[in-house]
């Protein structure tokens, strides 16, 4: 029986979305509050890149319609080791980043249960419980794994929605002069904002990850990729705007919940609460995008030789349950190495792990994609087309590696002994498929 692909335009769409809109974007306003005005420059510069970034995945997920999104595109760019490297990369990003939202949705969720946040032990119990609710939820299907990523964008998109329309009518126009608070210069100071607001776009290739599961992946994917990453930046630069605008600078740079201390100036204490829901709800349906993804990228290595084969064998219900669960226990595992530091230090620790390991999936994505407009520039001289792909594919590689030269030397350090410790599992793995050939040859 031929299993039919469960996710249509709206499901990959808010896989895309959901993936972008998590716990990021309710605390980048306090962030951005040293920079004033100039940081809405950022927001548009790191806009302008993820859409270079969202146009070369959406080209590669129409050429390329396969399971692994990034890796299955490095992999045909640049063959098996730096295949391998991607998907070790990804991989790497989608583990912590399981870890890190499920703190993260606790943490939003102390401001209905602030015992979570005053016990580490039982704020790391309460992780476990989210984690393994979403594991189980994408053991049960791809579908309800779908179903559950549309109703939760969908949830955590409406108080986004209100304080970014509601709100310019509290707005203050004074809260952005001076345009640069930072004394810095301009040029420095938009280099800082983009370096921050770039995370909240992490995500952008969700769609083309799970391309076993689309329909129609080749029309969907591009539509879904596109569409998701144009509907996150303008959710992005208007809610923060208007946060920005209603909380005065100084009060700003000191708010824990800038969202929800907006939302309580202008509705009270149950505005404060129905944004912490919608803060709590956009860190759910994160990790669930995020949980999905990290049962199929395995998944897509496994197929074709690159990690041990229980990663792509499918369960009953047809969804890779040995990589959600070998996830799951990674995460747990974190988690509880962690717990003692407490929900926000538990997080921004597990997150300066996954932010560098994405940024190389993007730079080898894009360098795929312009590897492909030059052979056809090559084979069309004078085609139009492959010229614009050229341009769009080098911004995003040039984006893409910027980033990570702002990612700081610390991170880069730490990301690099990362990705070298995955280079002794290809060895292994390269040793497996020659042994098999062997066998193979004398039988």
């Amino acid at each position: 029986m031929t299993r039919r692909p469960a996710l249509g335009l709206w499901m990959c769409t808010a896989l895309v979305v959901g993936s972008m809109v998590g716990s990021g974007v309710f605390l980048l306003p306090a962030s951005l509050s040293p920079y004033g005005g100039i940081s809405i420059l950022g927001w548009l510069v790191s806009a302008g890149g993820a859409m270079c970034l969202a146009l070369v995945m959406a080209r590669l997920g129409a050429l390329i319609p396969r399971v692994g999104g990034p890796y299955a595109f490095a992999r045909e760019g640049f063959g098996d080791f730096v295949g391998f490297w991607v998907a070790w990369a990804y991989w790497i990003s989608l583990l912590t980043a399981n870890a890190a939202l499920a703190v993260a949705t606790v943490s939003y969720s102390t401001v209905f249960w602030p015992g979570l946040g005053d016990s580490p032990a039982a704020g790391a119990i309460a992780a476990l419980v989210v984690l393994w609710g979403l594991v189980l939820v994408n053991v049960r299907g791809v579908r309800t794994a779908g179903q559950v990523q549309l109703v939760t964008t969908v949830l955590k998109l409406l108080p986004l929605a209100a304080v970014g329309t509601i709100g310019f009518l509290y707005f203050q126009g004074g809260h952005f002069r001076p345009f640069n608070p930072s004394g810095g210069s301009p040029v420095a100071a938009v280099t800082a904002t983009v370096t921050l607001t770039l995370w909240a776009f992490m995500g952008l290739e969700a769609a083309t990850v799970p391309a076993d599961d689309v329909r129609d992946p080749a029309r969907t994917i591009p539509r879904a990729t596109i569409l998701g990453t144009v509907i996150a930046a303008v959710i992005f630069i208007v809610s923060t705007s208007a946060v920005m605008g209603i909380i005065a600078p100084a009060d700003l740079a000191v708010s824990t919940a800038p969202f929800a201390d907006a939302a309580g100036s202008i509705w009270g204490d149950g505005g404060r609460l129905v944004i912490g829901a919608g803060a709590t709800i956009a860190c759910f349906g994160a990790l669930n995008g995020w949980m999905l993804l990290s049962g199929q990228l395995p998944r897509a290595a496994a197929l074709d030789g690159l990690l041990p084969a229980a990663f792509g064998h499918l369960g009953p219900r047809g969804t890779p349950w040995f990589g959600l669960v070998f996830a799951g226990a990674v995460a747990t595992i974190l988690i509880a190495m962690n717990y003692t530091r407490g929900l926000v230090q538990a997080f921004t620790f597990l997150i300066l792990l996954s932010t560098l390991s994405t940024l190389l999936a993007y730079v080898f994505a894009s360098a795929t994609g312009l590897l492909f407009a030059l052979r056809e520039r090559l084979a069309s001289p004078g085609a139009k087309a492959p010229v614009g792909r050229m341009a769009v594919s080098t911004l995003a590689f040039g984006f893409s590696f910027w980033a990570i030269a702002g990612a700081g030397p610390e991170t880069v350090f730490w990301g690099f002994l990362l990705l070298v410790a995955g280079v002794p599992v290809f060895v292994l793995m390269r040793v497996r498929s020659s042994r098999a050939e062997t066998g193979q040859r004398l039988s």
